[in-house]
């Protein structure tokens, strides 16, 4: 039995190649129903009313050739999985990395991409999170401009492959986090208006019209969505993107549903689901308990925290970065989650925000101090790493890591790749590729970059460049970042994570933080910081010479990144110490170190 949902059509016709056109019978609410089976492979497609094309199934698993083009019939259940023993990973106490399936490895393919789980095991991650993989048109693109949602892109290996990926990273140990885009659809090949009510003809968000979460149908389209993901494919969780442009008026918000939905199948299945919102607000109603009047998700990414990373390692204080210059904004982030929570926002020019209730558990924030967002929308689409030294990579590392969140690393970081990640797209329509390419110079031009450096993104190059090149991983160059040491350095901290208790206690109670700053005060990044994970500290140097910490009789030495080959050393306070410690570290500039009571 086949059937599709299509209020707007007065007449549904199944077309298969080879086969004579089937008239489908309309059912209740729009709903069409045709009484034909199909093989795994066998292309399909929709004919409506009047008109001849071809349309794909809104609902479509396989698109071999193209959005434009006919469906193919995916049969999930015919795979032979291997991980009836996986019982999932929690998100607390984990490690997510970030990836893009077409420029995390030369080949750009998920079997490809099964090859580097190694890497990532080593590294101590625990989640991988994949950036969209739905049907978008063209060959390349981030995956946020998808149009068949239920679809994996054909590029990256097709449903299938997507299938031999999740069973491999179960096998190694690593959950799946699947990034989804519910807030609109791309440019080229959207068809669905054709079918239904799926869009707001009248309402917008920043990336086109806005999905339609008035019609019961709309909703279920995107909750049976979550629910293939999580079920079929056994992903363990799903970053829900940008979830600020779902505009529901309805009395249960559509990531309540969705919430619920998973936490049903997270019981059945007795597997962590994981939800993970994308969110402007600084609104904790996304992550509180449904018995607290919140949503029910796990989690939510804090900007913020990568604000104030960013601002103190590189001292770039223009557009949103402004306010997080201010010598508390680290301190805030580490100790309240967010910077803005209900405090005025000069970016935005009003007040923003609300408060984390300390009793959420510090894990619910995804925190980082790169991504994929962070990276791709500079103009050059350039990293830290092409900016700053290697003991600065080093101190960022340790503010990644450290963190009272959940740290989330993005492909590349963890050994300082020099490859940009840079926007591209592969549009086949001339009068959209020319319109993208000018609307990327024009949205840089009014934020004063200078459009000379913007890359197009139509231009081959734009994808390739972008790439990873992963023989830098070993590599240790004269001049520049040393790779090889910064890769041992996010492994160690993994490490160490892992091992001390103290960073990964959820309390946002245990976290404490000050700041000051070096001899030039108005430069932001010329500060230092204690950072508290209860009895555990976090010093950073950043100011341009040494500083001195004093710290507990008692304490060691975990860990100390940057500062060149300065080793740090815990000696006795030469005199009167206020803050009563008998001891100090005296850390080089651009460096830090974790010191923490000695284990009996």
């Amino acid at each position: 039995m086949i059937e599709v949902w299509a209020p707007r059509a007065q007449r549904v016709r199944m077309r298969r190649p080879g086969h004579p056109d089937v008239a489908m019978t309309a059912g209740d609410r729009g709903w069409w129903v045709a009484d034909v089976e199909l093989a795994d492979g066998d292309e399909y497609g929709f004919v409506l009313g009047d008109a001849d094309a071809l349309r794909p199934d809104p609902r479509s698993r396989r698109q071999p050739r193209g959005v434009h083009e006919a469906s193919a019939f995916f049969d999930a259940s015919a795979f032979g999985w291997t991980d009836g023993a996986w019982t999932g990973r929690q998100l607390a106490g984990g490690l997510i990395y970030e990836l893009h399936v077409g420029t995390f490895t030369p080949e750009g393919t998920l079997d490809a991409a099964i090859g580097r789980f190694d890497h990532l095991v080593s590294l101590g991650v625990t989640h991988i999170e994949l950036l969209p993989v739905n049907g978008f048109n063209g060959v390349w693109n981030w995956g946020y401009d998808g149009v068949l949602w239920y679809t994996v892109h054909e590029a990256y290996g097709g449903p299938a492959a997507y299938q031999r990926f999740v069973d491999a990273a179960h096998a190694a140990g690593l959950a799946v986090i699947q990034d989804v885009v519910y807030n609109h659809l791309g440019p080229s090949g959207n068809y669905l208006p054709e079918f239904g009510p799926y869009l707001r003809d009248a309402a917008r968000n920043t990336w086109g019209l806005s999905v339609n979460l008035d019609a019961r149908e709309v909703r279920e389209f995107i909750i049976q969505n979550s629910l293939m993901w999580l079920r079929d494919y056994h992903v363990d969780g799903l970053r829900l993107d940008a979830v600020h442009a779902l505009r529901d008026e309805s009395p249960t918000h559509i990531l309540q549903e969705l919430a619920e939905a998973a936490d049903a199948l997270s019981a059945h299945q007795g597997r962590p689901l994981t939800l993970i919102a994308e969110s402007d607000l600084n609104d904790p109603t996304l992550i509180l308990p449904r018995e607290a009047g919140g949503y029910g998700l796990t989690a939510q990414w804090s900007d913020d925290y990568h604000h104030a990373l960013h601002v103190a390692v590189s001292g770039e204080t223009v557009g949103y970065y402004e306010d997080f210059g201010a010598l508390g904004a680290f301190p805030k982030v580490w100790t309240e989650g967010f910077f803005h929570n209900g405090t005025y926002s000069s970016f935005r020019g009003r007040d923003h925000g609300f408060p984390i209730p300390p009793t959420v558990p510090t894990w619910r924030l995804v925190t980082f101090g790169q991504d994929h967002d962070q990276i791709g929308n500079r103009a050059a689409g350039d990293r830290l790493s092409q900016s700053l030294s290697t003991d600065r990579l080093a101190v960022a590392a340790v503010l990644t890591l450290t963190t009272p969140g959940t740290p989330m690393l993005f492909m590349g970081e963890e050994w300082g790749a020099s490859t940009p990640w840079q926007f591209f797209t592969s549009h086949p329509e001339p009068e959209l590729r020319e319109a993208t390419a000018k609307g990327r110079i024009e949205e840089f031009e009014k934020m004063g970059w200078d459009p000379a450096i913007v890359p197009d993104p139509q231009d081959p190059e734009t994808f390739h460049r972008s790439k990873l090149d992963w023989a830098e991983a070993a590599t240790s160059p004269e001049v520049g970042v040393d790779h090889a040491r910064l890769l041992q350095l996010y492994r160690d901290l993994a490490a160490v994570r892992r091992a001390r208790p103290e960073l990964t206690d959820p309390a946002f109670a245990d976290c404490d933080a000050l700041s000051g700053s070096g001899a030039d005060s108005d430069d932001p990044r010329a500060r230092w910081f204690v950072l508290q994970r209860g009895e555990l500290s976090v010093l950073v140097n950043l100011t341009g010479s040494s500083h001195t910490f004093a710290v507990a009789p008692d304490a060691v030495i975990l860990l100390s990144a940057g500062g060149g080959e300065v080793e740090p050393v815990i000696t006795a306070a030469s005199g009167p110490d206020p803050s009563g410690a008998a001891s100090v570290i005296t850390l080089a500039p651009d460096s830090a170190a974790i010191v923490a009571p000695a284990r009996p």
